[in-house]
């Protein structure tokens, strides 16, 4: 929990930190996506949970959407995104991605693909939930556990083919929960234990092939995710970075 705890307490920290969950059905997004909003809220974090606009609209209508609605659901989700400025965190249940991918299954439409990964790109974290959960009847959005595979594989191909990284967490209750706050990505996790070594970004680029500019990204994203805002900050969570690596 420590691990966003302190995110966006700056004062003059303009855009929150953004956090993505996406995953097939029945495996637990909306329920991790409330504990993680939950968990920085009991340490005194801003939170806003965007909830998903397919559940409210298959709710309000009775009914899925055709294939023509799709979009106006993608982007009423993107939009409610984009509108929370105030607040330190922001966990979105779902994104663009999974109505890409549902359009795509279902009806053969890419089309939203490029708006998806447009707008996945904003966050500091996607988070995927794994199919390690059993599945559970939910209403019209659910079709079955046989379709969990295939839209796992295509979230997963979706993200690859924009660029973006992402993690599995799986568990239940409160380890799926630890395992959704320890998302750090690979580069970050390097360069994060070049600092605490006492290493400069000139030397951690150095040590690791790749330009100083590149360390200060990869620093910049670590320290938004681990919610500190420098390497003073850093040193004081040393011991629950060490845990969790």
């Amino acid at each position: 929990m420590a691990r966003l705890a302190g995110a966006g307490s700056s004062a003059d920290m303009t855009v929150p930190v953004r956090i993505a969950l996406l995953g097939a059905e029945s495996t637990g997004k909306t329920t991790l996506a409330t504990a993680l909003a939950d968990s920085l809220r009991t340490v005194g974090r801003r939170v806003v949970l965007v909830p998903e606009v397919l559940r409210e609209w298959c709710d309000a209508r009775g009914r899925v959407p055709r294939a023509d609605e799709q979009r106006g659901i993608a982007e009423e989700q993107a939009r409610r995104m984009m509108a929370v400025q105030q607040a330190d965190v922001v966990v979105a249940d779902t994104t663009p991605v999974m109505t890409a991918v549902y359009s795509d299954m279902l009806f053969g439409d890419r089309s939203l693909h490029p708006l998806a990964l447009r707008h996945q790109r904003i966050y500091d974290a996607t988070l995927l939930t794994g199919l390690d959960l059993p599945w559970v009847a939910d209403g019209l959005q659910r079709d079955g556990a046989h379709v969990r595979a295939p839209v796992d594989a295509m979230v997963r191909a979706a993200l690859g083919e924009g660029g973006i990284a992402w993690r599995v967490v799986y568990g239940s209750g409160e380890e799926r929960l630890a395992s959704a706050l320890s998302a750090l990505g690979p580069r970050e996790r390097e360069v994060v234990g070049h600092l605490l070594a006492g290493r400069t970004a000139k030397e951690a680029a150095r040590a690791m092939g790749v330009e100083a500019t590149t360390v200060r990204t990869h620093q910049y994203r670590a320290f938004r995710r681990l919610g500190v805002r420098n390497l003073k900050a850093l040193l004081v969570e040393r011991g629950r970075f060490a845990d969790a690596a």
